[in-house]
C-alpha cells in the first residue's frame, strides 16, 4: 500500500472507519512485529495486540499525518514493550509464577509473524536482538521499520546524533558478526544484505 493510500486510511480511521483502521493494521503490523520481536522476544504478538488496542482507543485524539502516526505507533509499542520486560522480570522473581514461563510463545501467531519466523528474517532478527539494546532498537526502527533519524529519535527519546551513532555501531557490529561473515563466505550472494549499507554508508547519512 502506498503512503498516499495509507494517509487516506489514517484519515478514515481517525474518523471512526473500521476499514481504514484495518488497512493501517495490515500495512504496519509486520514491521511492528519485527521490532517487538527484538524488544520482547516471544511476547511480541501479545505486546503488538496491546499496542493496537491502545492505538484504537486513543486514535480519535491523534493529530498529524502518516509520518507522525508511525512515530506515535512505535512509541506506544516501545512503552508497552518496556512494561512487558518489567512484568517478565517480576515473573522470574516470583517462584509461584514459574509454570507460566512454559506458556511463553504458545499463542497462535498470525500469518505475517509465521512468515517472518520461517524465513531468513528470523535469523536476522536473532542477530539484531544480540546487539546492545540501544543499538538493536535503533537498527530496527531505522532499517526495518523505515523511520528516519528524527522519527527514530522521537520514538526512543534520544537526540538524533545519538540515534546515528547507535545505528552505525549496530550495523558495523552486525557486519562483523561471525555468522554474517560465514554466510557471506559460503554463498555466492550477500546473505546478510540487510547490513550491506554499512560498507559504504557515511556516518552522517545513517
Amino acid at each position: 500500500m502506498s503512503d498516499d493510500d495509507l494517509a487516506d486510511a489514517l484519515s478514515a480511521a481517525i474518523g471512526g472507519d473500521a476499514a481504514g483502521f484495518a488497512r493501517l493494521w495490515r500495512s504496519l503490523q509486520p514491521a511492528l512485529l519485527r521490532y517487538l520481536r527484538v524488544v520482547v522476544g516471544e511476547a511480541a504478538e501479545d505486546v503488538a495486540s496491546e499496542t493496537w488496542l491502545q492505538a484504537a482507543r486513543d486514535l480519535a485524539g491523534f493529530e498529524g499525518g502518516l509520518p507522525a502516526f508511525r512515530v506515535w505507533l512505535f512509541r506506544i509499542a516501545r512503552h508497552r514493550g518496556i512494561d512487558e520486560r518489567r512484568r517478565a522480570g517480576r515473573r522470574r522473581e516470583d517462584p509461584r509464577d514459574l509454570s507460566g514461563q512454559e506458556e511463553v510463545g504458545r499463542a497462535v501467531r498470525d500469518v505475517a509473524f509465521d512468515a517472518i519466523e520461517n524465513s531468513d528474517t528470523s535469523w536476522a532478527l536473532r542477530l539484531i536482538a544480540s546487539l546492545p539494546r540501544d543499538q538493536a532498537e535503533a537498527v530496527m526502527l531505522r532499517v526495518v521499520a523505515g523511520l528516519d533519524v528524527a522519527q527514530t529519535a522521537q520514538v526512543l527519546g534520544k537526540r538524533p546524533g545519538a540515534v546515528r551513532v547507535a545505528t552505525m555501531r549496530g550495523l558495523r557490529r552486525l557486519a562483523a558478526h561471525p555468522d554474517v561473515q560465514a554466510r557471506r563466505s559460503t554463498s555466492g550472494r550477500t546473505a546478510g544484505s540487510w547490513v550491506a549499507p554499512v560498507d559504504t554508508a557515511r556516518p552522517e547519512g545513517v
